[in-house]
């Protein structure tokens, strides 16, 4: 691999041990350097060394850290003094925001709310409302698919098919089952009277990166719409341009009842948000959801600033376009150090299947500057700011291929 030169900044020289900081609950083991500063596709810890980020807060900072416009967007909306009303009162940014989204999507109404299982938990309660506005009280079922992430709430945790994550909560929420990836089997369990939906990653982000086939999505589109059954994609990862579309079924040609969208939809400040087409919206009534933060005008501000961004043109034909290269360098990876088993992915979100377990690999790349986040016991899961470049991303594969190598 040959190498690229980037301006020189201090790079991390040590392991990347983790730690419990003090006074705040262990449910994370985080790492022990303290970031105190983001600069583009960069974190700096206290001590001044430089990381390159290929983690983006997990598929959230795709505009990179301190962007300019961000930064502008969030100052504009501080200087309003109108940070939160709740959604007793109306806001325009919100609004705005609503309305742009619908504009470029299938949807009819948009919910506001704070995080990605937010969203899915409303999704799983509209589409039960849906069937109970049809007259079928006993239409309440849930299926997701093995090797789905959903969320870590009651309802999106029985959707998730984490083991280790579900045996410390049972019983988990009734009504939701996991089954194969597999048209028989979802033949088999949709059952029109008492499933109202199923809820698919296109690209199943945590269960290792696995793109769904899209013949497959196809045929449970129209296994669904034959049984009346709800289809919700789960775009919280995958969507809003880390494909190379601005939704991810875009590019699928197929189009959902529901949509999730969370994680860079404000590139870092808490946001998620569900689309619904017209059956599902006027099914909902006032009173079926709540939420008190979600859409609140600081928030939505940058939202709306950051949608503008994440669906221009040229930003996603970069990112179709380098993703391309990025799988051919990480296939040339593979065949140059015989330390991978698998690539998988498309765009700016790929998995890389190790023969060691991927946590040696990330820590050997933490030491020396490159984050990386796992997605599962041996996959390497790689979600760079989607305005990083190829120059950044050769000098990031040129560390991977260091940490492979145990060097």
């Amino acid at each position: 691999m040959s190498t690229v030169t980037l301006p020189e900044v201090p790079v991390a020289d040590s392991s990347a041990p983790t730690t419990t900081p003090e006074g705040i609950l262990g449910t994370y083991k985080r790492a022990a350097p303290l970031f105190v500063r983001g600069e583009g596709v960069r974190l700096f810890d206290e001590h001044g060394r430089a990381y390159l980020d290929f983690v983006a807060g997990i598929a959230v900072t795709s505009l990179g850290h301190g962007d300019a416009g961000v930064t502008r967007v969030i100052q504009d909306a501080l200087a309003t003094g109108l940070i939160h009303t709740s959604n007793l009162y109306r806001t325009a940014p919100g609004e705005r925001l609503a309305e742009w989204l619908v504009a470029r999507s299938f949807a009819s109404k948009v919910f506001f709310c704070n995080s990605g299982a937010e969203a899915n938990e409303a999704a799983f309660k509209f589409a039960r409302r849906w069937a109970r506005a049809q007259g079928h009280e006993e239409k309440v079922g849930i299926v997701a698919l093995r090797g789905a992430f959903h969320g870590r709430l009651p309802g999106t945790l029985a959707a998730t098919d984490r083991p280790s994550y579900r045996q410390p909560f049972r019983p988990l929420m009734p009504g939701v089952q996991i089954v194969e990836r597999d048209l028989d089997e979802l033949r088999a369990v949709l059952d029109p009277e008492t499933v109202c939906a199923v809820i698919v990653e296109p690209i199943q982000g945590e269960g290792g990166v696995r793109v769904l086939e899209p013949s497959f999505l196809h045929a449970l589109r129209e296994l669904t719409r034959e049984r009346n059954v709800l289809l919700i994609l789960d775009e919280i990862q995958c969507g809003l341009g880390r494909t190379g579309h601005f939704f991810a079924y875009e590019g699928l040609n197929l189009v959902p009842d529901m949509l999730t969208v969370a994680k860079p939809l404000a590139n870092g400040l808490p946001i998620g948000a569900v689309l619904v087409n017209e059956p599902v919206a006027g099914a909902v009534q006032p009173g079926d959801h709540g939420t008190t933060f979600g859409g609140g005008p600081l928030v939505a501000s940058v939202a709306e600033h950051v949608v503008q961004r994440l669906s221009d043109p040229a930003l996603l034909e970069h990112v179709r376009e380098t993703g391309c290269w990025l799988h051919g360098q990480l296939t040339a990876l593979m065949q140059r150090t015989g330390k991978i088993r698998a690539v998988r992915g498309l765009g700016f979100m790929f998995g890389v299947d190790t023969h060691e377990p991927a946590a040696a690999v990330i820590g050997r790349a933490f030491a020396s500057g490159l984050l990386l986040v796992s997605a599962g016991e041996h996959t390497i899961r790689l979600l760079p700011p989607l305005v990083m470049t190829r120059e950044e991303l050769q000098a990031g594969l040129a560390l991977l291929e260091a940490a492979l190598l145990g060097e």
